[in-house]
Protein backbone atom coordinates (compact mmCIF):
# COMPACT_ATOMS: atom_id res chain seq x y z
CA UNK A 1 0.00 0.00 0.00
CA UNK A 2 1.35 3.57 -0.92
CA UNK A 3 1.22 6.14 1.77
CA UNK A 4 0.63 9.44 1.90
CA UNK A 5 2.49 11.61 4.69
CA UNK A 6 0.34 14.61 6.54
CA UNK A 7 2.62 17.78 6.89
CA UNK A 8 3.92 16.50 9.99
CA UNK A 9 5.66 13.69 8.57
CA UNK A 10 7.01 15.38 5.46
CA UNK A 11 8.96 17.66 8.28
CA UNK A 12 10.31 15.03 9.45
CA UNK A 13 11.23 13.38 6.11
CA UNK A 14 13.03 16.58 5.73
CA UNK A 15 14.74 16.35 8.66
CA UNK A 16 16.08 12.71 7.77
CA UNK A 17 16.85 13.58 4.14
CA UNK A 18 18.59 16.91 5.33
CA UNK A 19 21.50 14.58 7.63
CA UNK A 20 21.41 11.83 4.80
CA UNK A 21 22.42 14.69 1.98
CA UNK A 22 25.28 15.84 4.29
CA UNK A 23 26.38 12.33 4.78
CA UNK A 24 26.98 11.74 1.16
CA UNK A 25 28.44 15.14 0.47
CA UNK A 26 30.60 14.07 3.43
CA UNK A 27 31.44 10.24 1.62
CA UNK A 28 32.04 12.58 -1.98
CA UNK A 29 34.61 14.67 -0.24
CA UNK A 30 36.42 11.63 1.40
CA UNK A 31 36.69 10.45 -2.74
CA UNK A 32 40.12 10.43 -3.41
CA UNK A 33 43.42 8.19 -4.56
CA UNK A 34 44.62 6.37 -0.87
CA UNK A 35 41.56 6.96 0.98
CA UNK A 36 39.91 3.35 2.08
CA UNK A 37 36.51 2.88 1.15
CA UNK A 38 36.27 1.84 5.23
CA UNK A 39 37.86 4.96 5.90
CA UNK A 40 34.53 7.24 4.33
CA UNK A 41 31.96 3.82 6.08
CA UNK A 42 33.21 4.73 9.48
CA UNK A 43 33.49 8.70 9.19
CA UNK A 44 29.81 8.75 7.30
CA UNK A 45 28.89 6.31 10.59
CA UNK A 46 30.00 9.30 13.04
CA UNK A 47 28.64 11.88 11.16
CA UNK A 48 25.10 10.46 11.22
CA UNK A 49 25.48 9.30 14.92
CA UNK A 50 26.35 13.05 15.33
CA UNK A 51 23.68 14.28 14.42
CA UNK A 52 21.04 11.82 16.70
CA UNK A 53 20.25 9.75 13.73
CA UNK A 54 20.91 5.75 12.94
CA UNK A 55 22.57 4.79 9.88
CA UNK A 56 19.52 3.02 8.07
CA UNK A 57 21.45 0.38 6.15
CA UNK A 58 23.49 -0.83 8.87
CA UNK A 59 22.29 -4.47 9.77
CA UNK A 60 19.68 -3.84 7.42
CA UNK A 61 18.90 -7.55 6.32
CA UNK A 62 22.08 -8.13 7.21
CA UNK A 63 24.12 -5.48 5.72
CA UNK A 64 27.41 -4.66 7.22
CA UNK A 65 28.10 -1.08 7.04
CA UNK A 66 26.48 2.26 7.49
CA UNK A 67 27.00 2.97 3.50
CA UNK A 68 27.50 1.24 0.26
CA UNK A 69 30.71 2.07 -1.76
CA UNK A 70 30.94 0.98 -5.05
CA UNK A 71 33.90 1.33 -7.75
CA UNK A 72 34.13 0.92 -11.42
CA UNK A 73 31.90 -1.52 -12.87
CA UNK A 74 30.26 -2.06 -9.24
CA UNK A 75 26.82 -0.86 -9.86
CA UNK A 76 25.18 -0.72 -6.00
CA UNK A 77 25.97 -2.59 -2.67
CA UNK A 78 29.35 -2.44 -2.46
CA UNK A 79 30.63 -3.39 1.20
CA UNK A 80 33.01 -1.07 2.63
CA UNK A 81 36.53 -2.66 3.04
CA UNK A 82 40.54 -2.11 3.18
CA UNK A 83 39.96 -1.56 -0.96
CA UNK A 84 42.46 1.38 -1.38
CA UNK A 85 40.74 4.27 -3.97
CA UNK A 86 43.09 4.80 -6.97
CA UNK A 87 43.81 8.17 -8.74
CA UNK A 88 40.94 7.70 -12.21
CA UNK A 89 38.49 5.20 -9.82
CA UNK A 90 34.58 6.37 -10.25
CA UNK A 91 33.04 5.64 -6.97
CA UNK A 92 29.23 5.17 -5.67
CA UNK A 93 28.18 6.25 -2.86
CA UNK A 94 24.88 5.07 -1.37
CA UNK A 95 23.24 6.28 1.96
CA UNK A 96 20.41 6.35 4.96
CA UNK A 97 19.61 7.79 8.06
CA UNK A 98 16.99 7.33 10.28
CA UNK A 99 15.66 9.92 12.95
CA UNK A 100 11.94 10.70 13.91
CA UNK A 101 10.41 7.44 13.02
CA UNK A 102 11.39 7.91 8.94
CA UNK A 103 14.60 7.56 6.40
CA UNK A 104 15.96 9.34 3.92
CA UNK A 105 17.90 7.83 1.26
CA UNK A 106 20.17 9.21 -1.67
CA UNK A 107 23.46 8.09 -3.80
CA UNK A 108 25.81 9.63 -6.04
CA UNK A 109 29.06 8.39 -8.37
CA UNK A 110 31.99 10.75 -7.58
CA UNK A 111 35.34 11.07 -9.37
CA UNK A 112 38.82 9.89 -7.79
CA UNK A 113 41.15 12.33 -8.58
CA UNK A 114 41.24 12.67 -12.07
CA UNK A 115 39.49 10.56 -14.86
CA UNK A 116 38.54 9.49 -18.00
CA UNK A 117 36.47 11.95 -19.84
CA UNK A 118 34.07 8.99 -20.77
CA UNK A 119 33.72 8.14 -16.97
CA UNK A 120 32.91 12.14 -16.22
CA UNK A 121 30.23 11.16 -19.38
CA UNK A 122 28.48 8.02 -17.42
CA UNK A 123 28.42 10.27 -14.14
CA UNK A 124 27.24 13.22 -15.65
CA UNK A 125 24.47 11.43 -17.86
CA UNK A 126 23.36 9.39 -15.15
CA UNK A 127 22.78 12.25 -12.49
CA UNK A 128 20.44 14.24 -15.29
CA UNK A 129 18.32 11.24 -16.12
CA UNK A 130 17.32 11.32 -12.49
CA UNK A 131 16.72 15.47 -13.48
CA UNK A 132 14.61 13.86 -16.67
CA UNK A 133 12.62 12.06 -14.48
CA UNK A 134 11.50 13.83 -11.92
CA UNK A 135 10.44 16.52 -14.35
CA UNK A 136 7.28 13.64 -14.33
CA UNK A 137 7.08 13.72 -11.00
CA UNK A 138 4.28 15.91 -10.82
CA UNK A 139 0.60 15.05 -9.14
CA UNK A 140 -2.02 13.83 -11.70
CA UNK A 141 1.01 11.85 -13.70
CA UNK A 142 1.74 7.99 -13.48
CA UNK A 143 4.72 6.62 -12.21
CA UNK A 144 6.03 5.15 -15.43
CA UNK A 145 6.11 8.69 -16.79
CA UNK A 146 9.28 8.99 -14.34
CA UNK A 147 10.81 5.57 -15.44
CA UNK A 148 10.56 6.06 -19.38
CA UNK A 149 11.90 9.72 -18.83
CA UNK A 150 14.91 7.92 -17.29
CA UNK A 151 15.54 5.20 -19.92
CA UNK A 152 15.01 7.39 -22.58
CA UNK A 153 17.85 9.84 -21.70
CA UNK A 154 19.99 7.08 -20.93
CA UNK A 155 19.12 5.18 -23.78
CA UNK A 156 19.83 8.36 -26.26
CA UNK A 157 23.38 8.69 -24.77
CA UNK A 158 24.12 5.38 -25.36
CA UNK A 159 24.16 3.96 -22.01
CA UNK A 160 22.15 1.12 -20.40
CA UNK A 161 19.52 1.14 -17.31
CA UNK A 162 19.62 -1.49 -14.88
CA UNK A 163 16.66 -3.36 -14.94
CA UNK A 164 17.11 -5.73 -11.76
CA UNK A 165 17.03 -2.95 -9.00
CA UNK A 166 14.73 -0.30 -9.04
CA UNK A 167 13.78 2.93 -6.79
CA UNK A 168 11.67 2.59 -4.29
CA UNK A 169 8.66 4.31 -1.69
CA UNK A 170 10.34 5.31 1.29
CA UNK A 171 9.00 6.82 4.91
CA UNK A 172 8.44 5.09 7.92
CA UNK A 173 9.85 2.12 6.15
CA UNK A 174 13.61 2.14 3.92
CA UNK A 175 11.80 0.30 1.04
CA UNK A 176 7.70 1.33 0.75
CA UNK A 177 5.16 0.58 -1.77
CA UNK A 178 5.84 1.53 -4.86
CA UNK A 179 8.47 0.22 -6.73
CA UNK A 180 10.03 2.64 -8.94
CA UNK A 181 11.94 1.30 -12.23
CA UNK A 182 14.50 3.29 -14.76
CA UNK A 183 12.49 1.53 -17.82
CA UNK A 184 9.09 1.44 -19.11
CA UNK A 185 5.92 3.08 -21.33
CA UNK A 186 4.95 5.84 -19.99
CA UNK A 187 1.22 6.11 -18.68
CA UNK A 188 1.60 2.80 -16.48
CA UNK A 189 1.48 2.73 -12.88
CA UNK A 190 -0.26 4.35 -10.11
CA UNK A 191 -0.85 8.07 -10.34
CA UNK A 192 0.80 10.08 -8.47
CA UNK A 193 -0.19 12.08 -5.64
CA UNK A 194 0.27 14.96 -2.96
CA UNK A 195 2.40 13.57 -0.25
CA UNK A 196 3.86 10.26 -1.76
CA UNK A 197 7.44 10.40 -0.98
CA UNK A 198 9.74 7.79 -3.43
CA UNK A 199 13.37 7.10 -3.81
CA UNK A 200 14.41 8.09 -7.66
CA UNK A 201 17.66 6.27 -8.75
CA UNK A 202 19.23 5.46 -12.09
CA UNK A 203 21.66 3.04 -12.08
CA UNK A 204 23.20 3.07 -15.56
CA UNK A 205 25.80 1.00 -17.04
CA UNK A 206 28.35 2.38 -19.90
CA UNK A 207 28.35 -1.07 -21.43
CA UNK A 208 25.27 -3.59 -21.31
CA UNK A 209 21.86 -3.78 -18.78
CA UNK A 210 23.74 -7.38 -17.61
CA UNK A 211 24.68 -7.50 -14.03
CA UNK A 212 26.01 -10.14 -11.27
CA UNK A 213 25.86 -10.29 -7.81
CA UNK A 214 29.35 -11.43 -6.22
CA UNK A 215 29.63 -14.10 -3.76
CA UNK A 216 29.60 -11.54 -0.86
CA UNK A 217 25.52 -11.84 -1.90
CA UNK A 218 25.59 -8.24 -2.17
CA UNK A 219 27.93 -6.37 -5.06
CA UNK A 220 26.22 -5.73 -7.73
CA UNK A 221 28.29 -5.53 -11.04
CA UNK A 222 27.94 -5.18 -14.90
CA UNK A 223 28.05 -8.69 -16.52
CA UNK A 224 30.75 -7.03 -18.82
CA UNK A 225 32.98 -5.29 -17.03
CA UNK A 226 31.87 -1.87 -18.00
CA UNK A 227 31.59 1.29 -15.66
CA UNK A 228 28.87 1.87 -13.64
CA UNK A 229 27.07 4.93 -12.26
CA UNK A 230 24.06 5.84 -9.40
CA UNK A 231 22.24 8.79 -8.29
CA UNK A 232 19.35 8.99 -6.30
CA UNK A 233 17.44 11.75 -4.04
CA UNK A 234 14.40 10.96 -2.08
CA UNK A 235 11.84 13.36 -2.97
CA UNK A 236 8.67 14.44 -2.40
CA UNK A 237 5.21 14.92 -4.82
CA UNK A 238 3.54 17.84 -4.13
CA UNK A 239 1.38 20.31 -6.42
CA UNK A 240 4.16 21.32 -8.53
CA UNK A 241 7.25 20.03 -9.21
CA UNK A 242 8.54 17.55 -7.04
CA UNK A 243 10.63 18.79 -3.85
CA UNK A 244 14.03 16.99 -3.60
CA UNK A 245 13.87 16.31 0.50
CA UNK A 246 17.70 14.76 0.18
CA UNK A 247 19.57 18.29 0.31
CA UNK A 248 22.20 18.95 2.26
CA UNK A 249 21.55 22.26 4.37
CA UNK A 250 21.15 21.17 8.35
Amino acid sequence: MITLKSVHEIELMRRAGKITAAARALAGEMVKPGVTTHEIDKAVYRFIKSQGAEPSFLNYSGYPASVCVSVNDEIIHGIPGPRVLKEGDIVSVDVGAYIGGFHGDCAATYPCGKISAEAQRLIDVTQQSFFEGIRFAREGQRLSDISAAVQKYVEDNGYSVVREYVGHGIGRKMHESPEVPNFGAPGHGPRLLRGMTIAVEPMVNAGGAAVRVMPDGWTVRTQDGSLAAHYENTILITDGEAELLTLPEI
